[in-house]
């Protein structure tokens, strides 16, 4: 019994030089097999002419994707079946200037954002090592070499004589040119607008009183330095109401997530996320949960599991997680979880959550007092910790077959008014019928019990 159709196996009834194309996405990727003469379903057909074929698919497949393969002859239930066995190639692999690239069961073309990642990591590059032209450290502000000097003094990880050498030679040090010309990561680090290069370089902020009520936001723009700096800043005066209490007479402010696993969460973001989405890091406020997002995904094949496990991965930006490192910032990422996690076991308060899908990776924090242990507001005639009525019943029904709906679509398909569908999902949160997961842009809605 030859095994199922995976991954790194394809099964297809007879060959087409179509399927090249294929070929192109297992070289690209982790290398597979693809074999001739079965049905999707794996009932075994055979092929009809496989002699011809064994000389003639190695020829096309080296003359088209300039690439050697195996091909082998092999007998099922008295039936002949090729083996087409693809090594994965160390350098870029393209189908007539096409790159195809082979993803859990299906073959996906890249284009765009995408083939510039591929590009770069099958060269030993990343994104944020890519040079830029036409830029000079003479038109960057002072101000990001600051904070970067200030934190690296104090972290001892940058001796004072580069401290003290100008911003050109600093740049340098910190393996941020190439040549004449300066990287992206040196844009991203310490230039004040970023974001005439690289689109969606900031933080967004929001407060919200449900998924559906956002109170007030702001935006955080300049360097990425600057950003974590305004964050934190902006998170701590503005976002999160801090408990006084006095002990004797020193005044005590407790705020209901401990400062220091905030930070690190919020380094991650900045250190981690993939900056040629064009998407802002969104951090979203409640009353008793706060949620990080960023656009940027695990190392291919990591878990969340093998993440919280303080297994090592490579930062996403190494260029950029050298520069927070040196500054004293960051730990590695690994640690950062682990501190994460200790800061929260020390203030009483649930460890965070992970989670991470093809919108990207996000951190959930919840307070001690969660919503759980207060008493639901109860509606006359109704029992608490239920919702019943149709559109409440609706809703449900329809975010279990897809949570991504947003309100809009939801009051299209159930025909109801905007504001009725708001009412309806906030006491569905409140009887925790349903939950949000992640920001408003970019998250969706878990069912986690019938109405």
């Amino acid at each position: 019994m030859s095994p199922k159709e995976a991954q790194t196996i394809e099964w297809k009834e007879s060959w087409r030089d179509e399927y090249i194309r294929w070929v192109c996405g297992f070289a690209n990727a982790q290398g597979g097999t693809l074999i001739i003469g079965k049905n999707d379903k794996g009932a075994v057909l055979g092929v009809a002419n496989a002699k011809r074929l064994l000389e003639d698919i190695p020829n096309k497949i080296k003359d088209i994707l300039g690439i050697i393969v195996d091909v082998n002859l092999r007998a099922e239930q008295d039936k002949e079946l090729l083996e087409i066995v693809v090594e994965p190639y160390p350098y870029p692999v393209s189908y007539k200037g096409e790159y195809y690239y082979r993803t859990g069961s299906t073959k996906q073309e890249l284009k765009g954002a995408a083939l510039d990642k591929f590009l770069l990591k099958k060269q030993g590059k990343h994104w944020d090592g890519v040079p830029v032209p036409r830029v000079d450290v003479a038109d960057f502000k002072e101000e990001s070499f600051h904070i970067f000097r200030t934190k690296a003094a104090k972290s001892d990880r940058v001796s004072d004589e580069v401290l003290a050498e100008s911003n050109a030679l600093l740049m340098d040090n910190l393996n941020l040119k190439e040549g004449d010309y300066l990287k992206r990561a040196a844009l991203l680090l310490f230039h004040h607008d970023p974001e005439k290069w690289v689109v969606g370089a900031c933080i967004k902020i929001g407060y919200f009183h449900t998924d559906a009520d956002l109170l007030y936001q702001d935006e955080i723009h300049g360097s990425l330095f600057v950003q974590a700096e305004k964050a934190m800043d902006l998170l701590l005066t503005k976002y999160l109401k801090a408990a006084i209490s006095y002990e004797g007479i020193i005044r005590v402010e407790r705020f209901p997530f401990p400062k220091a696993a905030l930070r690190e969460a919020l380094l991650n973001a900045i250190v981690h996320k993939d900056y040629s989405g064009g998407l802002p890091i969104q951090i979203s406020v409640y009353e008793d949960r706060i949620y990080f997002w960023n656009d940027g995904l695990l190392p291919e094949n990591w878990t969340v599991a093998q993440l919280l496990a303080k297994h090592a991965s490579r930062p996403f930006n190494p260029l950029i997680a050298n520069a927070f490192f040196r500054a004293g910032m960051i730990e590695s990422w690994g640690r950062g979880i682990e501190k994460i996690n200790r800061e929260c076991e020390a203030a009483g308060v649930p460890l965070p959550e992970y989670r991470t899908d093809a919108s990207g990776l996000m951190v959930q924090f919840r307070s001690g007092g969660r919503r759980e242990d207060r008493t639901p507001e109860k509606t006359p005639g109704k029992t608490p910790g239920k919702t019943p009525g149709k559109t409440p019943e609706k809703i449900v029904a329809l975010l279990e077959s897809d949570g991504g709906l947003s309100i809009d679509a939801l009051a299209e398909q159930i025909g109801k008014s905007v504001s009725a569908v708001q009412r309806a999902l906030r006491k569905l949160q409140e009887t925790h019928v349903i939950e949000r997961i992640g920001p408003h842009k970019g998250g969706h809605w878990v069912v986690k019990e019938k109405p």
